[in-house]
């Protein structure tokens, strides 16, 4: 992505955090590079002076400017809780979470899935997915991660309240409850219609 802003003359800044230099995947070629002045490197074990301030970096959220963040999840979610709390709307945050692990709990039940279509109800039971459950009866879902980190399976939902596992929507897209990632996410409600 940096060399591609750079390419097109894009202003942009980059912060590139790792736990130790020796650790640090591309540095040469960051180095290397035409856009090396725009790249600040943050390493744990270095000097105080040089780690990253996420408090500071993202105190002042202005208009046309983005964020971009990815890496593991712990450290990901660490820049997006600071950016939101520093007011960063969601439309100027974007990230890619590359795995995940679909949280499973004691109260996920079976439910229903009903297809706008066709009207057609098709039970979900409590240790399937609902693709699983859709590729079964003959309903097929685009899929790839099949972790809701992707969004290769985003459907929207019509109706019902959606449960989301899935890492893909921004909080504020979850709360809408329009859209889910059936992969991984299942329902709060005794049946969702799907706009399938």
């Amino acid at each position: 992505m940096a060399e591609r802003l750079a390419m097109t003359g894009a202003d942009f800044s980059m912060h590139y955090c790792t736990r130790t230099v020796d650790r640090a995947a591309f540095l040469q070629r960051f180095n290397a590079s035409r856009y090396a002045p725009r790249v600040q490197f943050h390493f744990y074990d270095g000097a105080a002076d040089q780690k990253l301030n996420l408090a500071a970096m993202l105190a002042d959220p202005q208009a046309g400017v983005h964020l971009y963040v990815c890496g593991l999840k712990g450290f990901m979610d660490a820049v997006l809780k600071t950016a939101r709390e520093k007011g960063w709307p969601g439309g100027q945050l974007h990230y890619e979470f590359f795995g995940a692990e679909v949280a499973k709990s004691d109260s996920d039940a079976g439910f229903e899935i009903q297809l706008a279509s066709s009207g057609r109800v098709i039970a979900v039971a409590r240790d399937q997915t609902v693709t699983q459950a859709l590729s079964t009866a003959g309903v097929k879902v685009p899929t790839s991660c099949e972790q809701g980190v992707c969004g290769t399976c985003l459907t929207r939902v019509l109706s019902g309240v959606p449960d989301h596992k899935g890492m893909y929507l921004t909080p504020e897209k979850q709360a809408a409850n329009d859209q889910f990632t059936p992969c991984c996410s299942r329902a709060k409600t005794a049946r969702l219609v799907l706009d399938l």
